[in-house]
């Protein structure tokens, strides 16, 4: 019979759809090394951006016309202050793996330690990328 093959493939297709990754949007960070490295960011972002939000973000912001851009930078001040600005931003897709600086959504977090060592400052810097993240994401979730 001819409908068995054609289940049989149905069902193939769907299962396989099932486990296929979602697209990822294409994601860009310019922090300064100091207080941000390249890998600690997109870490960041991938826990933050897990397959279910991609999922819901995608319908309004298709992956191929929309990018991220994070960026964190600070440091510190002459009496030991650790001082960090952290940003996140939803931006148009032009192509492939560029993106056009011209926010759709953005977030700007601040934040400051007295007194603290390079690990504060990293860890202060790491928080207020994820806070700022957090808000990109609340405001896309409200449309």
């Amino acid at each position: 019979m001819i409908i068995r093959p054609l289940l049989a493939a149905a069902v193939l297709l769907s299962t396989s759809a099932a486990f296929a990754k979602p697209p990822q949007y294409l994601i860009l960070d310019h922090s300064t090394e100091a207080v941000m490295d390249k890998a600690g960011a997109m870490a960041i972002w991938k826990a933050q951006m897990d397959d279910k939000r991609v999922a819901r973000i995608a319908r309004l912001y298709p992956v191929g016309k929309w990018g991220f851009i994070s960026q964190v930078e600070g440091g510190f001040t002459p009496d030991k202050g650790c001082v960090i600005t952290a940003r996140a931003m939803l931006v148009p897709r032009i192509v492939a793996n560029r993106l056009v600086f011209k926010p759709e959504k953005s977030a700007t977090t601040f934040g400051s330690v007295a007194n603290a060592t390079i690990d504060q400052c990293k860890a202060l810097a790491a928080d207020k990328l994820k806070e700022a993240i957090a808000v990109v994401d609340s405001s896309l979730a409200t449309q």
